[in-house]
């Protein structure tokens, strides 16, 4: 039985070496075209998706911005670039410049999961450091030395799992994958328990003060020796303000040592 891409022999079997060379041609030129129109269809696509603003002031945006390109730009070029191969690697094997029948079954079948596995890369890094930004404004307000790691920890984890997509789409063994998925996991888990037993802590204190509302906004306070007004309570911290200067109180803080509200 004849395999499926026989057809380039079949077109050089028609036409006169003439014809085939220009046919093949023909499918450059095509090609062109149209990695011409999915380029400009793709930076239209993620236009109106609204990318370019998703992206703007992540570290990934500003590297390509410094090559005098940005991110619709590279994924955009990458489209056309992926019909362009396409394009030239059926022109060579019409005009029989490369060798038919392997190279072509190979590259067809590399190729798309080429662009996938470059794909999940370039996205995985804008997620991650959107995640990241996301992630710092939320604590933003949380002073505490862990708050600082939480947005590196999510940034990380997220291009993990975008590398581990694509060295999927490369063939990589997915019992390794697996297996290098669990080890992440595990040290994750492991080191978030360390890192993070004072942060948990504040948070399962904070949780219980805004359930219980033991002094709210306004009220006059002592705690551990810091004595003021209550400017804000959020799930981590407690902002104390006393003589133009604002006391920052991790919550578990406050129910280890105590609350003395005072009333005038």
């Amino acid at each position: 039985m004849q395999s499926g891409f026989n057809w380039p022999n079949a077109i050089r079997t028609i036409f006169s070496p003439e014809g085939t060379l220009i046919i093949a041609i023909a499918i450059l030129l095509l090609g062109i075209i149209v990695g011409y129109l999915v380029w400009r269809a793709s930076r239209r696509f993620m236009d109106e998706l609204g990318v370019q603003e998703a992206v703007e002031g992540t570290p990934f945006e500003r590297t390509a911005r410094s090559l005098g390109t940005s991110t619709v730009g590279i994924i955009s070029n990458l489209a056309a670039l992926f019909i362009y191969v396409i394009a030239i690697t059926v022109a060579l094997n019409i005009a029989q410049l490369v060798s038919p029948e392997a190279y072509w079954t190979r590259l067809t079948g590399f190729l798309p999961d080429l662009f996938i596995a470059a794909f999940a890369v370039i996205v995985g890094l804008i997620a991650a450091d959107k995640a990241k930004l996301v992630v710092s404004e939320r604590l933003r307000s949380v002073k505490m030395p862990e708050a600082t790691v939480l947005p590196e920890l999510v940034k990380y984890s997220i291009f993990y799992l975008a590398l581990l997509i694509a060295l999927g789409q490369l063939g990589v063994d997915t019992l390794a994958l697996l297996i290098l998925l669990a080890a992440y996991a595990f040290g994750l888990v492991f080191l978030c328990g360390l890192a993070f037993r004072d942060l948990l802590s504040a948070g399962a204190a904070g949780i219980y003060l805004l359930l219980t509302e033991p002094y709210s906004i306004g009220d006059e306070v002592i705690i551990d020796e810091h004595e003021g007004i209550v400017q804000e309570v959020d799930m981590f911290v407690t902002h104390v303000e006393s003589d133009g200067r604002e006391y920052i109180i991790p919550n578990q803080q406050v129910l280890q040592s105590g609350i003395v509200r005072v009333r005038n």
